[in-house]
């Protein structure tokens, strides 16, 4: 079970990022944990995994939010 505790070690770390690339691996790491627990999953069927993965997917999509940024508006 190290994959689920490094996956809990990740949901609890506290995110401050200074810069895209820090944002960048951030994302790239939530990812491989979401794979990892996604690969015990397969195998155990237990909803908890489920739950992490859940948890750990809306991390990875706000960190990805703020890689994007906003939008440019069109003025005309």
């Amino acid at each position: 079970m190290e994959t689920v505790e490094k996956a809990i070690e990740f949901e609890n770390r506290k995110f401050s990022f200074k810069t895209t690339s820090d944002r960048i691996m951030a994302a790239r790491e939530a990812k491989d944990l979401i794979l990892e627990v996604n690969e015990l999953y397969k195998e155990k069927k237990d909803a908890k995994l489920m739950d992490l993965m859940k948890r750990l997917t809306v991390i990875k999509q706000k960190i990805e939010k703020r890689l994007k940024g906003r939008p440019l508006t069109a003025t005309s």
